[in-house]
Formats: structure tokens, C-alpha cells, sequence
């Protein structure tokens, strides 16, 4: 491996600079689209993945160790709220997502 050798101090400091900002441009950029495809998914009435779903409820303190399915509420979603149901292994939630917060989750009787 070749190293880049640079005349003085502020050529080098320049070229870190450089790639750091490209670095965090690409960071940037990856998160935006991660959050435009969820958007997407959901105003589409297309399903998101079940683990997406089912990494909320834990991250929330609900146990959902295996999803088996997620199914979209239309009647009961808004254009600024997606309201799921979530099955996993014998467990069922109702998930109201709200870019932003917290979801609302409610544990149903099977």
C-alpha cells in the first residue's frame, strides 16, 4: 500500500478535511433515504419489513422475538399516522407509528 505523502501540514489537514465531510455527506445521505423509503412503504399501503415493526416493540420493552406478520389498519390510519397490526409468536399488538415518536402500542387478546 502506497502512502499519500503531502509538502506541508495544510494540504494534509485539507485532504482529512475533505474525505471527513464526504464521509458525513454519505451518512447523511443513507439516512435520508432509509427515511424516505419507510414514507414511502407506508403511504403506499405496501407492508415495511416485520423486523422494522417488530425492533420498535422491543426497543419499547414488548417482547416480539419472532414476527410472524404485520397487516396495515387502513380505516384506522391518517396521513400523518400508520396503524398496524403485528403478530408475533402468539402475541398480538395494534402499532400506531408517528414519524418522530414514540410508537403507540396496545397489547390485544388474541
Amino acid at each position: 500500500m502506497h502512502a499519500i505523502r503531502f509538502s506541508s501540514y495544510r494540504y494534509a489537514v485539507n485532504f482529512r478535511n475533505s474525505l471527513m465531510s464526504n464521509s458525513f455527506a454519505l451518512l447523511v445521505s443513507a439516512v435520508f433515504a432509509g427515511v424516505v423509503t419507510t414514507s414511502a412503504l407506508a403511504e403506499s399501503g405496501l407492508e415495511p419489513p416485520m423486523d422494522l415493526l417488530a425492533t420498535q416493540l422491543r426497543l419499547q420493552g414488548f417482547a416480539c422475538d419472532h414476527p410472524e406478520s404485520a397487516k396495515l389498519d387502513e380505516k384506522a390510519s391518517k396521513p400523518s399516522e400508520t396503524v398496524w397490526f403485528v403478530m408475533c409468536k402468539g402475541v398480538r399488538y395494534r402499532m400506531t407509528v408517528v414519524p418522530d415518536l414514540a410508537a403507540k402500542i396496545e397489547k390485544l387478546d388474541q
